[in-house]
C-alpha cells in the first residue's frame, strides 16, 4: 500500500503539517487539486498546540492593514498583498466557518473561547479529511528534484513521490523538539534558494546575575523593561515578565528579545526592570517611608513586604548590602534611596539567549526577493512555492507569527492548487 501511494502522481505536495501546512493543503484542495501532505512526525502540529502556552494566540484581531504592516518592521511590505486578500478578520471568518468559536483579548489577542490549542488543530485536520487532502505521516523528505515536463519528485526515507507542484511548509530551526530542524532550509537551497541568516526570535533571555536562580518561578505583572546598548537607552515594554534560574522570561522579555540578540553584536547589553512603573521616585519614596514608620522596631525584611514580593526582598537587600534583620527604623537615607532606586530600575547584564532549542519563532529564511508575495510562487522554480516561518519573516508575540502562517498557506495553496501547467 505504501509504494503505491509514494509512486502516484499528486497535483500538489505539501511539505510539513504545522500551521502554514494543513493550511495551504486545504486551500489547495479547495480548488480541486489532488493534494498530498507529507509530515515527518508521528501527528501533525506539534507546534501549533504549545501556542499561546497551550491556548492557541489564533491571531491578533488588529485590522488597520497599514498599522498591522508596521507591526512587521522593514519586512512587512511583503506581506501587504498577502494580508490584503486573507488578513486576521478573514482567518477569523475562517475558523468560525469550521465550528470555532473565539474570543478577543488585551492587546487585540484572539484565542479559542475553549483555550484548547487542541480544537484549533481538530478543526483543521477534520477539513483537511473532508476536502480529501491525503496525509502521509512518519515520512521525512530528503530532497525535492524536477523532472522534464515541470514535474517534481519529492524524495522521501520511504521512497518517492511525482507531483505537479510543491509547496514547502517546513517551519523554522525553533523549537527543534517539535520537529523544526531547519529540513526546509536544505530543500530550498538544493531548488536554488537563498537562505538570510537564521537567529532565533522571541526567546527566553540568559543574564550573568547568579541570584536570578533565587527569584525563579517569581512573574512580575504591569512592569516595565527597559534596554540599553552600552548604556545608552535603546528600548522600552510594559507588560509582565518571569525571572528564572537561568535569567528573564514572559511576554515583554520574549518581545524585545528579537532587539536584544541584535543588540549583543554591537556592544554590551544590560535591561533595567522597573518594579513600581506608576509611582515616581519621590512618590516611591515617601510609600517607603510611611510603610518603616508602620515597621518601627521590627526588621527592614518586615517592612518591605507591603511593597515587593517577599521572594524579591532579600535578594534587593543583598545587591545593596543590608543586613536583611536590621531595624526599619535603623535604616539609612541613603539606604533607603537605594532600595527606591534599585525598584525603579533592577539591573540585569545580558549574557545571550536560550537559542534555537527555546525560541518561538527563527528570525531569516528563504529570502523574500525570490519570492512573489502576491502567491508565494519561487521566482526561480515556477512550479516551486513557500508558506510560514520557512520565509524570512516574522513578528512580534500577539498573534502575529501565526497569520503569517496562515496568510501565506492561503496564497500558497490557492495558486498552486490552480496554477496551469
Amino acid at each position: 500500500m505504501m509504494n503505491k501511494i509514494l509512486c502516484d502522481n499528486f497535483d500538489v505536495a505539501v511539505i510539513g503539517g504545522g500551521p502554514a501546512g494543513l493550511m495551504a493543503a486545504i486551500t489547495a484542495a479547495g480548488t480541486g487539486a489532488s493534494v498530498v501532505l507529507l509530515e515527518k512526525n508521528g501527528d501533525l502540529g506539534r507546534k501549533l498546540l504549545l501556542t499561546g502556552n497551550g491556548r492557541c494566540n489564533i491571531t491578533n484581531a488588529e485590522n488597520d492593514l497599514h498599522t498591522l504592516i508596521s507591526i512587521f518592521g522593514e519586512k512587512g511590505a511583503f506581506l501587504f498583498s498577502g494580508l490584503s486578500e486573507f488578513g486576521p478578520d478573514d482567518t477569523m471568518r475562517y475558523f468560525h466557518s469550521l465550528g470555532l468559536r473565539t474570543k478577543t483579548e488585551r492587546g487585540k489577542r484572539v484565542f479559542p473561547v475553549s483555550e484548547k490549542s487542541q480544537d484549533v488543530l481538530s478543526c483543521l485536520l477534520k477539513k483537511a479529511r473532508e476536502t480529501g487532502v491525503f496525509i502521509i505521516r512518519d515520512t521525512e523528505v530528503l530532497r525535492v528534484t524536477r523532472k522534464e515536463h515541470r514535474k517534481h519528485t519529492v524524495i522521501t526515507r520511504n521512497g518517492e513521490i511525482s507531483c505537479s507542484r510543491v509547496i514547502i511548509c517546513t517551519g523554522g530551526k525553533s523549537y527543534p523538539q517539535t520537529g523544526s530542524t531547519g529540513d526546509g532550509y536544505r530543500l530550498a537551497k538544493g531548488l536554488g534558494h537563498t537562505i538570510t541568516e537564521l537567529v532565533p526570535s522571541i526567546v527566553p533571555i540568559k543574564v550573568k546575575e547568579k541570584w536570578v536562580k533565587d527569584l525563579m518561578g517569581l512573574t512580575l505583572k504591569n512592569c516595565t523593561l527597559t534596554s540599553y546598548l552600552d548604556g545608552k537607552k535603546m528600548d522600552h515594554r510594559f507588560g509582565e515578565m518571569l525571572f528564572t534560574h537561568f535569567g528573564i522570561s514572559g511576554p515583554i522579555v520574549m518581545d524585545m528579545s528579537n532587539h536584544i540578540i541584535e543588540m549583543m553584536e554591537q556592544g554590551d547589553v544590560t535591561v533595567k526592570v522597573d518594579m513600581k512603573p506608576a509611582l515616581q521616585e519621590d512618590t516611591l519614596d515617601r510609600r517607603l517611608q510611611r510603610d518603616l514608620e508602620a515597621h518601627k522596631g521590627r526588621s527592614i525584611h518586615n517592612a518591605l513586604r507591603d511593597l515587593l514580593p517577599s521572594s524579591m526582598i532579600p535578594v534587593i537587600l543583598a545587591v545593596i548590602g543590608i543586613p536583611p534583620a536590621k531595624k526599619a527604623d535603623h535604616l539609612l537615607k541613603s539606604e533607603r534611596k537605594s532600595i527606591v532606586h534599585i525598584i525603579k530600575g533592577l539591573e540585569l547584564t545580558v549574557s545571550g539567549s536560550l537559542g534555537f532549542r527555546w525560541a518561538i519563532v527563527t528570525k531569516g529564511g528563504v529570502d523574500l526577493k525570490e519570492v512573489d508575495p502576491r502567491t508565494m510562487r519561487s521566482k526561480l522554480v515556477d512550479t516551486l512555492y513557500f508558506a510560514g516561518e520557512i520565509l524570512d519573516l516574522d513578528g512580534p508575540t500577539g498573534g502575529f507569527n501565526l497569520q503569517i502562517c496562515w496568510t501565506t498557506g492561503y496564497l500558497a495553496g490557492l495558486n498552486a492548487g490552480s496554477a496551469k501547467v
